[in-house]
């Protein structure tokens, strides 16, 4: 089983704003492979869409917890869902935003510190960061700028393109990953 924790915030106010770019992800990735539509569970205060791709069960996951308290839905979420053996799951990935990142590149990592990340810090708060796996997308932003007036800003129309398309690259991230495994995804998409 793998679950695939898309960040953002909930709420027409907050859709296509360059934080929710792990709303996006997951969205794409469901619709590129012909997942159910997101139900909200209140147990989980999250979003939810379950399929299969092969022979792995696949939880998608949109927390509605607003992006600073994201550990509260996720840790709710990995006590409930458990591999065969009765142990939290370790197939986790998170996919959010990253500041630092130029806008449309991605970075796959495992293991590594929040960066400032407000939604991935209240995670690794919540559940440690073992075998924590994350999709960072680069949103891009001047330096000299405080984070939170670009993370709630919209893509202009040609930032929006380059969105899409990377979008589209982190949905087949998440196949070859399903697929074959963090390290051939890493080499193949770290570039």
């Amino acid at each position: 089983m793998i679950i695939i924790i898309g960040l953002g915030n909930p709420g027409k106010k907050f859709e296509r704003t360059r934080h929710n770019v792990g709303f996006m992800a997951v969205d794409e990735f469901a619709r590129k492979n012909n997942f159910p539509e997101f139900k909200l569970s209140k147990k989980y205060n999250a979003e939810i869409s379950e399929g299969i791709i092969g022979e792995e069960k696949i939880i998608l996951v949109k927390p509605q917890t607003f992006m600073n308290d994201s550990g509260v839905a996720v840790k709710n979420l990995t006590t409930h869902y458990k591999d065969p053996k009765g142990a939290p799951t370790t197939n986790l990935i998170v996919i959010h935003d990253d500041i630092d990142l130029e806008l449309g590149k991605i970075k796959i990592i495992k293991e590594r510190g929040s960066a400032g990340h407000k939604g991935v810090e209240s995670i690794i708060k919540s559940i440690g960061n073992d075998g924590l796996i994350r999709i960072r997308i680069g949103i891009g932003g001047p330096k000299d700028v405080k984070a939170m007036k670009i993370v709630l800003k919209k893509f202009s129309a040609e930032e929006q393109k380059t969105i899409d398309r990377v979008l589209q690259k982190t949905a087949d991230a998440l196949n070859v990953f399903i697929k074959e495994g963090l390290e051939k995804t890493m080499n193949e998409y770290n570039k």
